[in-house]
């Protein structure tokens, strides 16, 4: 099911981040990211909510540049 939030998100699992892009332009790296909780998210019916559960308030992240994302997500 596409989400309603998030357009796009890449997992790098030799530095464990996440890279998740929102319907709005806006950028996030999540870092400590294990790569079963990547591997849920991407099988996630809902992944909003996965993310909003699983993800959000549970992981260091940090805003990247709207510029970064052609680079980021690939």
């Amino acid at each position: 099911m596409p989400s309603t939030v998030i357009r796009r998100f890449t997992y790098d699992a030799g530095s464990q981040t996440l890279d998740v892009e929102f319907v709005s332009g806006r950028l996030y790296r999540y870092f400590a990211v294990p790569e079963a909780i990547a591997e849920r998210f991407a099988g996630a019916f809902a992944k909003g909510r996965f993310f909003n559960l699983r993800i959000r308030d549970s992981f260091y992240c940090r805003e990247l540049d709207p510029s970064d994302a052609e680079s980021s997500l690939r």
